[in-house]
Order: structure tokens, then sequence, then C-alpha cells
């Protein structure tokens, strides 16, 4: 009997672009939600998704509330339970609600605390972060280690996301990998670097009141790639994320390993659709960015 494996990933920091939640207000089903969880977050969700421009956005405490909002939004829209559930960076939080670690409402309330700590720490230092493309992985490795940056992101399919000072980036930029190419981020700072670490101190004072359920269904860390044992386990990774690596290749390996036949990403979908079709080949793609996608990714998932 041949077992078909659904995965169900959320998109992280750096997937916004102006005006993506725009045609989601039709549905009523994500109209209410956003209008409820703007109280959560402390920003108009709606404006924010609609009017904002791409500068507004890209503020920290602005980005992760809303990225993951939207991912929730989309998920309660597709209304389909997965095999396994995984989120990139911020994007674990709404794996983690889709899990029923948190509610909604916690992971929002927990990743607005996220947001504005993490914006907070990338303010004492100008820091910032490179895509770096292709290239060999060791010599690319080696590259950041010899100019002091962090490979804040191992994303698999030849993208390595490199943390750290502006000087640095710059040092990178001068004397890149050989056969890679380099692309700046549109982020505010070196998440997932030593630069974050404050930010997980509060994080912690935050997530302590909080009572994780145990996952209804397999939830990736981004740690490690590793399915999470247990809810308490999951807020602890959550919270010490912010200040580490994360292996998207070791996610990507582990749905891989156990017979994913299908990926969804939820809203605002493209980034991690595009690593898994090179580095999970034969795996079915579906990137969900407007509500039409919700019937094409219901018929993938059945």
């Amino acid at each position: 009997m041949v077992v078909f494996v659904h995965a169900i990933v959320a998109p992280g920091q750096g997937a916004q672009t102006p005006g993506f939640l725009a045609p989601w207000l039709e549905l009523p089903i994500v109209a209410d939600r956003l209008a409820a969880w703007s109280e959560i977050v402390g920003i108009d969700l709606v404006a924010h998704g609609t009017t904002a421009d791409a500068d507004r956005i890209r503020d920290t405490a602005v980005a992760q509330p809303l990225l993951v909002a939207a991912a929730l939004a989309a998920a309660a829209a597709l209304d389909v339970t997965p095999g396994v559930v995984a989120g990139h960076s911020v994007g674990e939080f709404a794996a983690a609600a889709i899990a029923g670690v948190l509610t909604d409402e916690e992971a929002l309330a927990l990743v607005r605390e996220r947001g504005h700590a993490m914006a907070k720490a990338a303010a004492v230092t100008a820091t910032g972060m490179t895509a770096v493309l292709g290239g060999d992985e060791a010599e690319v490795l080696a590259a950041l280690e010899r100019h002091g940056l962090t490979p804040a992101n191992v994303n698999g399919a030849g993208q390595i996301v490199a943390g750290g000072t502006l000087e640095q980036l710059d040092a990178l930029k001068a004397d890149p990998p050989a056969k890679a190419r380099l692309r700046p981020l549109a982020v505010a700072g070196a998440f997932h670097t030593a630069h974050m670490a404050p930010a997980i101190d509060h994080l912690r004072g935050a997530a302590a009141e909080i009572t994780p359920k145990d996952p209804s269904v397999p939830l990736l860390s981004n740690a490690d790639g590793a399915a999470v044992p247990s809810g308490a386990d999951a807020l602890a990774r959550l919270v010490g994320q912010v200040g580490n690596p994360v292996r998207w290749d070791a996610c990507m390996a582990t749905m891989a390993g156990m017979g994913v036949t299908t990926l969804v990403e939820l809203l605002p979908g493209g980034t991690l659709t595009g690593l898994a079709k090179r580095a999970m080949p034969g795996v079915k793609t579906v990137a969900i960015k407007t509500p039409e996608d919700l019937d094409t990714a219901r018929e993938a998932l059945r």
C-alpha cells in the first residue's frame, strides 16, 4: 500500500511583500481573525498587510506578527490536518500552533514579544544578513568563519544565510567564496546569531506564563530538524532558536526521510517551496499566495 505523507510549512521573515493580504480580506474566516488578532499583537494587521509599504513591513516588530498571523489565517481557511508541520524561523510559531502546542493567541502574543525584543537587540549594533547562493558548502562556511560571520540559516539547496555586523558583511562582499553569489536581505538585524542573546532572555520570561500542550502531529524543530518530543521541549526550542542557526536543510532531510510526498507552504508562500523543489525532488509543492491557491492545496493534500 502506498502511504502519502503531507507537510504544511510556514515561511519566515523576508517572505512579506506590500499588499499581500489584500485578496484574503474577502474571506470572512481570514478577515475576522486578522481583526481579532490585531488586538493581541498591538498592530493593525489588515492595514499593514494591505496598504503599508515595504519599509514599514520590514520592521521586525511588524513583520513577525504579520507573517505568523497570515500563516495561521491561511491554515484556518485551508482547514486540513497535516502529516507533519514545520516553520522557518518565526514561522515555527505558526507551526507550533497548527500542531496544537500553542493556541493561535498564545503564539501571536509570544511573537509580539519576540519581534519587539529582536528589534531592540538589533538596534544595539548595526548588523544584517546576506544570502550566499551556490559555491561549495565547505568553502562558503570557511569564508563565513574567516570573516567572523555566523551561518544563521542553513537552508539547503545551495543557500546559506550569513549574519553579522555590517563591517563583516562588507568584508565578505569584498572576499566572497568562489562561484557563489551574494544577495543582501531586507531584514533589520543579524537574526539567529549571538547578537540576539538579549532577546532570548526576554522571550524566556514571556514563555514562562504559558503551559504548552504536546504536539498533535509531528512538529519539526529548526535546531536540528528533529520532531520535538513534547510541548515543553517545543516551547524551550522556540525560545532558544532566536539566537541559534536555523537548520532548514535538516528539516527538509527529516521530511524526506518520513516519505513526504506533498509540501504546502502557507501564506505568503514561495520561499520554502522554492527550496523544496531543489532539495526534495519528486515532492509535489504548492505555495499559497492567494485564496485561489486553497483549492489547489486541498487537492494536492488529498
